[in-house]
């Protein structure tokens, strides 16, 4: 289900004093099952962009265009826009409000108007796909588990509504590092198990370069680059002049070559780093 974004300019308060523009000519296409970063300081315009995808927010000029349907023209159903796009905010736990993990799940599900038997069948699989063991967690409040386990019963409240898009808003801030290791390691797996679409929204360049397909660079308002990590990432002189950062095992890269090794600078994970200084290390003593 692919997301076109054409021309797509926002402007929050337009005619008061007030005024700012949040988006300013944003042209992307989101192609089925690809998984996409999204990258950018505060204030670039991401959250922005992302609620564009399933209409929470309407262009000022511009369009946003879902599985071939312009959803800011009169008519649409949103709510089924909605279901078919999934947005997970920041803190998504912030909004489990059920007294049991179960319930919270189905919320969604019900108000879809679904038989019973498909919303408990719902709410196993969404909780399983996030990790979680339906029996083991279904009765608990959800104010009684971790916050990583929060998190997760938050996200699976949007599997539950099976979204062929999900939109993840700095899903791992304020975790530690388990936790944070737990919801991306389960992200991955989502994705695997159900080929959908992702978008992650994330300051942590060493996530980003480590787990998606393409990433999109936001500046103020505008969307300045895109392409592969290693294109993106390539541009780090660029990247630099916005304030944006590179992963650090690609700044030991840089570093090694600029001391006169032969490696290549074009490495964004660990795994990628030793693999290339060990080829160096070969290359020499063959030399």
């Amino acid at each position: 289900m692919p997301i076109v974004v054409k021309n797509l300019t926002h402007i929050y308060m337009p005619g008061t004093p007030f005024e700012s523009v949040a988006l300013r000519d944003v042209n992307w296409n989101v192609e089925d099952g690809e998984f996409w970063g999204l990258i950018g300081h505060t204030g670039s315009g991401k959250s922005t962009l992302i609620q564009h995808l399933n209409g929470l927010l309407k262009p000022t000029w511009g369009e946003v265009i879902v599985d071939g349907v312009n959803i800011s023209e009169r008519g649409v159903n949103l709510r089924e826009i909605r279901q078919k796009v999934g947005l997970v905010f920041q803190y998504p736990e912030h909004q489990l409000f059920e007294e049991t993990v179960e319930k919270d799940v189905a919320f969604g599900p019900k108000n879809l108007g679904l038989p019973e038997e498909e919303v408990t069948r719902r709410v196993k699989e969404a909780l399983e796909l996030v990790g979680l063991k339906y029996d083991e967690i279904k009765d608990r409040s959800p104010f009684e588990l971790s916050g990583g386990q929060m998190r997760r019963v938050a996200i699976a409240g949007v599997l539950a509504m099976k979204p062929k898009v999900l939109i993840l808003d700095e899903p791992t801030v304020g975790l530690d590092p388990r936790g944070r290791d737990e919801i991306l390691g389960q992200i991955v797996r989502l994705r695997e198990r159900q080929n959908i679409t992702v978008i992650l929204v994330s300051h942590s360049m060493e996530d980003i370069a480590k787990l998606v397909d393409k990433i999109a660079v936001m500046h103020k308002g505008r969307m300045v680059e895109s392409g592969t990590p290693k294109q993106v990432f390539k541009n780090y002189e660029a990247l630099a002049s916005i304030g944006l950062d590179i992963p650090q095992v690609t700044h030991l890269m840089i570093k090694l070559k600029n001391k006169g090794k032969d490696v290549a600078t074009d490495v964004l994970t660990v795994e990628e780093a030793e693999a290339e200084i060990l080829r160096a290390a070969r290359r020499k003593g063959h030399a």
